[in-house]
């Protein structure tokens, strides 16, 4: 039985509205908003803890069966000067990344599913190029290109029709970059003696035909994996040497502007949904489910790796059918977010007779009352990227995180690979091969979750990882609120300046420019740090501006990736930034922590931290209040089995850690599984050095360092932390000195 939701906001506060969109097999269920304490169901730990919380929402609802529909292309609503045609040239040009599929691949149609009339340009289940005229009658003419197309080649496209001469011509010719072979094939067919096709389906650039769905919405089905650059139409049948001409790229309203009826650019508008029709009709067309743009275009040179410095090489669309910005489910029932309601971590909880499910979402808190002291930086970028991840389904990328820990098969994994269409996460590839750029919260996300187990670790990582410092802190009775990603990025400083300690997460991996400049600038006046996690402040990422629930990476060529960008697909669509990693841009997380990542493994169990000689400093005496000299720290835990795992950050002063920080501590007793990230790595040797067996840099550091006006930074290192907090009651060293620094940061 399914049952699966999501929310249409991630981050709220009181009198916000928030909807929940549920889909069911089951004839009803039942809702309740719960506040998450602890997720781990692990025994050896505290169980897991939630608090029921009264509202107007509890109460039994009507199941329905809701449905995603992934693939992306352009929509171009319909006009009757694109109805009405005795002749027709169509051209473009198209770069296709996966041939022979189970169903043909739309480049440019004007078709519904329904009916057998419009016309299609596609790829055949062969991989052959075809075009089809189908007639209210039934009747259909086809003509297609003899050979197939080859992936990731080029081609220029062109189609030609007149009714009158009852005569319709295919071109095609492989680009020359691409193949020595420049031979404009052509193929000509004959057309019925019948007035042109006639019909109100929407223009659509990268699918092949319309459906319209019970609630009148209108989708694109067939899609297309490859990018699509430039096409146009002309109300006129060209000639062989004007088709030459359109092929050597002269533009095409000086090949005919009195002609010519759409012209589309993709190199314009590129950050935005907006597909901009240069001709004279200005038939606009919008993007659906964000296709990735800012990609080179076939006369892509290479001299100029930015888009903007050259838009007319990047007027490409690169179009994937498993592309989703937006599950568009409707809304089942919503909250209004009570002014009483305390900051936290809450979920609806969903039960059937036979099923459950959770949808998180974040509280902050309510500027009418007294605000903690105490902010949680909840790393809801990580989440994202981390949504619907598929490795353990890929034998190639699953191999890549292999470890001799037993895999773990969560029943939501199980779920999620029935549902291609809930798309994947950023550590995916696409079905032709490609790292995905975008993730979009519009859709049910089935590893965030509060009692998910990762396949990986088999045990928590992400949000079950951060309740474990919800759980803490609930027992020592600090009092905090929460902030997400997405609320730094937008808040800026100003959502941080009341607070007088930052916690965050176990992995806040992905960061906007926006959110570093808020944390540097709460640092220099005066603000505190507690980084209580690994592989922070990573990856550049960045948020479409139009449609804030999508964020966007780029992985470049370098940092530790399962896949990388393409030649000059370095620069993110959204906000022509430079992607991939923050320390390629003068931004490593040793300037803000301290410690960058430098290494990563899951080993059987993972080790604690021997204390250094500077840790009996008595500038950082209060740190180890209660602290034995000789006391390995945190050689238990619930992740993994010790608080120095899965990913580790290294003290490193020549990638910018302060001078004057202090090196409290070091991770011991990593193996050969873990293995030095690529990024520090400029040259193989025969050797196995880079692994933790001989490796020093091969670990997690503990650093303390003051900031100006009596701030500070406290930074652990690791993913597996704050997996150690509960551990004998709360009583054991990680928590002491958590608590230790936590109160000192508050006094």
């Amino acid at each position: 039985m399914e049952l699966i939701g999501y929310t249409d906001k991630f981050s709220v506060t009181a009198g916000d509205n928030l909807e929940f969109k549920i889909s069911t097999d089951s004839p009803d269920y039942k809702a309740e908003i719960v506040r998450l304490i602890h997720g781990d169901q692990n025994p050896l730990g505290p169980g897991f803890k939630e608090k029921v919380i009264e509202s107007s929402i509890s109460k039994k609802y009507p199941g329905q069966k809701q449905f995603a529909y992934c693939g992306s292309y352009v929509m171009v609503q319909s006009h009757e000067v694109l109805e009405k045609l005795n002749q027709l040239t169509i051209q473009t040009w198209v770069f296709p990344t996966q041939i022979r599929g189970k169903t043909p691949q739309g480049l440019l149609s004007k078709w519904w599913s329904t009916k057998n009339d419009g016309y299609r340009l596609f790829l055949n289940n062969k991989g052959q190029l075809e075009f089809q005229i189908g007639y209210e009658n039934g009747k259909m003419i086809k003509l297609a290109s003899r050979f197939s197309l080859e992936t990731n080649h080029w081609y220029f496209v062109a189609v030609t029709l007149d009714v009158s001469s009852l005569k319709a011509i295919l071109w095609l010719k492989e680009l020359p970059a691409s193949s020595h072979d420049t031979t404009l094939f052509s193929t000509e067919c004959p057309i019925l003696p019948l007035p042109f096709p006639n019909n109100d389906a929407p223009l659509l650039i990268g699918a092949g035909l319309s459906k319209k769905l019970p609630d009148n919405r209108v989708i694109g089905l067939n899609g297309f994996n490859g990018k699509i650059q430039n096409p146009c139409f002309f109300g006129r049948c060209l000639n062989s040497k004007e088709i030459e001409h359109l092929n050597q790229g002269i533009p095409p309203e000086i090949i005919d502007s009195k002609n010519l009826l759409a012209a589309w650019d993709f190199s314009r508008d590129i950050s935005t949904s907006i597909v901009r029709d240069t001709g004279p009709l200005q038939l606009h067309g919008k993007t659906i489910n964000t296709p990735s743009r800012a990609v080179t275009g076939y006369n892509w040179r290479g001299n100029e790796c930015d888009f903007k410095n050259a838009p007319n090489e990047y007027s490409a669309i690169y179009f994937h059918e498993d592309d989703l910005d937006d599950a568009g489910w409707k809304t089942d029932f919503s909250l209004t977010i009570p002014f009483d309601l305390k900051s936290g971590i809450y979920a609806a909880r969903l039960r059937t007779d036979n099923d459950e499910d959770y949808i998180p979402f974040f509280v902050r808190s309510n500027k009418r009352v007294q605000q903690a002291k105490i902010v949680f930086l909840i790393p809801s970028l990580s989440y994202l990227a981390y949504g619907n991840e598929r490795m353990q389904f890929n034998p190639m990328l699953g191999s890549l995180m292999a470890s001799p820990r037993k895999l773990n098969h969560d029943p939501l994994d199980s779920y999620l690979a029935k549902h291609p269409e809930f798309s994947a996460s950023l550590y995916d590839k696409h079905t032709d091969g490609s790292g995905f750029i975008n993730a979009s919260r519009l859709r049910p996300i089935t590893n965030l979750r509060p009692k998910y187990l990762k396949w990986r670790e088999g045990g928590p990582r992400h949000i079950v990882s951060d309740l474990y410092l919800v759980d803490w802190l609930e027992t020592k009775n600090f009092e905090f609120d929460i902030l997400t990603d997405e609320d730094l990025h937008h808040g800026g400083i100003e959502s941080l300046r009341q607070y007088q300690v930052v916690l965050t997460g176990a992995h806040p991996e992905y960061t906007t420019g926006n959110m570093l400049s808020a944390l540097e600038q709460y640092l220099s006046t005066g603000g505190r740090l507690m980084y209580l996690g690994g592989n922070g402040f990573y990856w550049v990422t960045s948020i479409y501006s139009h449609k804030p629930h999508i964020m966007e990476v780029r992985r470049g060529q370098s940092g530790t990736r399962t896949w990388e960008s393409a030649p000059g697909e370095n620069y993110h669509s959204s906000t022509g930034e430079l992607g991939g990693l923050w320390k390629h841009r003068g931004k490593p997380p040793n300037n803000l922590v301290g410690i960058g990542c430098s290494s990563m493994g899951w080993a059987t169990k993972s080790g604690g931290y021997i204390r250094s000689k500077d840790s009996f400093d008595k500038r950082v005496g209060f740190i180890f209040e209660g602290i034995k000299g000789n006391e390995i720290i945190g050689n238990f835990g619930l992740a993994m089995g010790g608080a120095a795992g899965d990913e580790l950050d290294r003290l490193d002063y020549q990638l910018g850690t302060p001078r004057h920080a202090i090196h409290l501590a070091s991770s011991t007793g990593h193996d050969n599984r873990y293995q030095q990230v690529i990024e520090d790595i400029l040259q193989l040797k025969d050797t196995q050095e880079y692994g933790g067996t001989a490796n020093s840099n091969v670990r997690a550091d503990m650093v303390y360092f003051e900031t100006p006006h009596k701030g500070a930074v406290f930074s652990v290192g690791s993913i597996s932390w704050c997996g150690s907090l509960s551990h004998n009651n709360y009583n054991n060293n990680v928590s002491q000195i958590t608590e230790n620094v936590l109160k000192k940061f508050l006094s």
